[in-house]
């Protein structure tokens, strides 16, 4: 049997993490797929958990006990292609001192998964759809066809509906694979389960990989919550991976992530500042006689405002210039999850000024390390 024969008995639809609608809806779809033989092509971004999803499939499914072969389309070229996938007979070419099996007579009466199925070359895609077809591999080497019994699951990050149009993909290869068809999401777009991943990660690598046990502090879990996830689940579990080895805590914060930190505020727009409203110019045309009714405006200038009943009558609360910076500066360190360094940049004063200004605007920092907010106050916000 080839090396790359997997068996899944620890994979099923608990592997599927999350509480989002995505996640329950995708675990219910994968245990009714599960009861057939059809195929079934998986698409979504990399680092989704398409393989994960493949693996789950297996597992609930009569084929459990039976072997799941991987294959990495992108890694075959052509010329090993028919080595790699049918197998070959000892002395079929210079080299091959003894007989293979190949992909799918390893895989028969499991399961064989085709990831990045989109990457196989158009002479390739014809092999590949006779085998599908006809369920019978002919060795690199021999004439005989031998029959095999195997489900096939492959999986794509490319639309390979747009692939067709283009001419790269063979449209009956593509109906052939498509029989069911399975979505996964970017990681961006359920935000809900990314805390149940980041522990489910946690925990992982303790186990896994024996580093220390680590908890995710609120401030970190926004900070997750707003990164935006280019490489998905993957990235996520590198990130944590990342922190958990240099963090010398027990709690990882967002100074545990800087790259993070700084992609979010990069990512975040430019505050916009406050325009002046001038005084409008009157036309001298338009001074109304006495008697005369004047022409409706709305009152957006100094003039207006300061002529206005809402403040001259006192029902309207103009702040001080001690709540605008006070607002202000408190707006700037929930942007920088509270790094006075950040904020103190972003404002264009030193570290020390800002220190002083929230001394004297009475702004509560003394309950945390390093003039954060305490955590309790931050979970808060």
């Amino acid at each position: 049997m080839s090396e790359n024969v997997m068996h899944h008995t620890s994979h099923g639809i608990h592997a599927i993490v999350g509480a989002s609608n995505w996640a329950r809806s995708i675990r219910d779809e994968i245990v009714r797929v599960a009861e057939h033989d059809s195929s079934v092509l998986i698409t979504g971004p990399s680092g989704t958990g398409k393989e994960l999803v493949a693996r789950a499939i297996c597992m609930h499914s009569r084929r459990r006990e039976a072997p799941l072969v991987p294959v990495d389309c992108a890694a075959l070229p052509g010329d090993l292609f028919v080595s790699q996938m049918f197998g070959h007979l000892k002395g079929a070419f210079t080299g091959a001192h003894c007989s293979t099996l190949g992909a799918f007579r390893a895989a028969d009466g499991g399961t064989i998964f085709l990831d990045e199925i989109g990457e196989l070359e158009p002479l390739v895609q014809a092999k590949l759809l006779r085998v599908i077809q006809e369920r019978t591999v002919v060795p690199l080497g021999s004439h005989q066809g031998e029959t095999v019994d195997v489900r096939i699951i492959a999986a794509t990050n490319r639309d390979l509906q747009s692939e067709v149009r283009a001419g790269r993909f063979r449209e009956d290869l593509f109906y052939r694979l498509n029989v069911i068809s399975l979505k996964t999401l970017p990681l961006a777009q359920r935000a809900d389960d990314i805390e149940q991943l980041a522990n489910h990660f946690l925990h992982r690598l303790v186990i896994d990989a024996g580093l220390p046990l680590k908890r995710l502090s609120p401030g970190v879990l926004n900070l997750l919550r707003s990164y935006s996830w280019p490489g998905n689940v993957r990235e996520l579990n590198n990130q944590l991976e990342r922190a958990v080895v240099h963090a010398s805590e027990d709690v990882l914060g967002p100074e545990s992530m800087p790259e993070l930190v700084e992609a979010v505020m990069a990512a975040e727009p430019p505050c916009t500042r406050p325009t002046r409203i001038l005084p409008q110019r009157r036309d001298p045309s338009a001074i109304q006689q006495k008697g005369a009714i004047a022409p409706c405006r709305h009152k957006t200038s100094e003039e207006d405002l300061h002529h206005s009943g809402d403040l001259a009558g006192g029902s309207c609360h103009w702040p001080t210039m001690d709540e605008v910076e006070r607002q202000h500066i408190l707006k700037t360190l929930k942007k920088t999850f509270f790094n006075q360094c950040e904020a103190a940049k972003m404002l264009g004063i030193d570290r020390h000024a800002l220190r002083r200004r929230i001394r004297k605007l009475g702004l509560d920092t003394s309950q945390s390390r390093r003039g954060r907010p305490a955590m309790t106050h931050r979970l808060q916000k």
